[in-house]
């Protein structure tokens, strides 16, 4: 990964420490300003985002480090231990939040200066959307899950800023308390499902679920366009990280030389890599037509180990 990919997810990184705490700080003030539910279920939400921030910080620097005898395929995974972590803290802000807004209907608690609380959640608004801007700027750069689930967070406070201003404004033009309420119920119940979401993604990379169908079938069509190929079978692959590592076994002509097969290999990792720099690509040179057990009748069970 180049150096300006690095310095792009730690500036990101930073970025969101930064904004996390400015937003949670101001957010705090609207809360003791107007006494809103909606307002404090976005304020925790940031001040899960700091924690969390700070998390995918250290994540994107301890990812980045160099190979290692011990660790040779990177430590692109301990993104997705970060993204898991966020998840815990989103679930765990959402279920204080159901709590505390169940606790409100029975009692509630009257709302005070609105247009203030209003004003704050404008500003807040406004910061989230440029750091968003900034991070998905990043994301298409790098490829980073950390700072895409980080990202995602943010996301998720537009939304509930759009929502707390709405009931904020309905409050003061209405005076509709509970309507306060529910929608902090509902953007609790929205960030249970976001955390849900950043899960399902982390789990599928730590358990090595294969690249998306449409990169793998571009991975084959580049191969077959190599003279010389005859065929390929057992692809697998996996991500880590801002890795992709890429493993095939490629058929050629059993006649052919070793350093023609290597040549051949050569030529299919180096059209990969060009299209996908981020591939590590491990290539194993099989003769045409030989039959043999594979990992592609493995998964499909068509045969039986023994019989080969």
């Amino acid at each position: 990964m180049c150096l300006n990919n690095k310095n792009l997810k730690k500036q990101a990184a930073a970025a969101s420490v930064g904004t996390a705490v400015i937003l949670s700080i101001i957010k705090a003030g609207a809360v003791l300003y107007t006494g809103s539910l909606s307002v404090l279920s976005s304020m925790i939400d940031s001040l899960s985002d700091v924690l969390s921030s700070l998390i995918t910080f250290v994540a994107v620097k301890f990812s980045d480090k160099p190979l290692t005898d011990r660790h040779r395929y990177g430590y692109g995974k301990i993104e997705c231990v970060s993204a898991l972590l966020q998840a815990a803290f989103i679930a765990g802000s959402a279920a204080f939040i159901l709590y505390d807004g169940i606790k409100r209907f029975a009692n509630p608690a009257p709302m005070r200066q609105t247009v203030s609380g209003i004003v704050i959640m404008v500003i807040s608004l406004i910061l989230t959307l440029m750091l968003i801007g900034f991070q998905k700027y990043v994301v298409k750069k790098t490829q980073s899950k950390a700072i895409a689930a980080d990202s995602a967070h943010y996301v998720v406070d537009v939304l509930s800023n759009l929502a707390v201003i709405l009931s904020l404004a309905v409050v003061h033009i209405w005076h509709i308390e509970w309507f306060d309420v529910v929608t902090a119920l509902l953007i609790a119940v929205y960030l249970m499902f976001n955390a849900y979401g950043i899960t399902a993604d982390a789990l599928e990379e730590i358990t090595d679920t294969e690249v998306d169908v449409a990169i793998k079938d571009e991975i084959l069509a580049l191969v077959q366009k190599v003279d010389g190929v005859l065929g390929c079978h057992d692809f697998r692959s996996r991500v880590s990280g801002a890795r992709m590592f890429i493993e095939l076994h490629l058929e050629m002509d059993g006649n052919a030389t070793l350093f023609t097969a290597h040549e051949i290999s050569d030529k299919v990792e180096q059209l990969i890599t060009n299209r996908f720099p981020q591939a590590q690509v491990i290539i194993h040179q099989d003769p045409h037509g030989i039959e043999e057990y594979r990992l592609d009748h493995q998964i499909n069970g068509h045969y039986d180990e023994h019989s080969f």
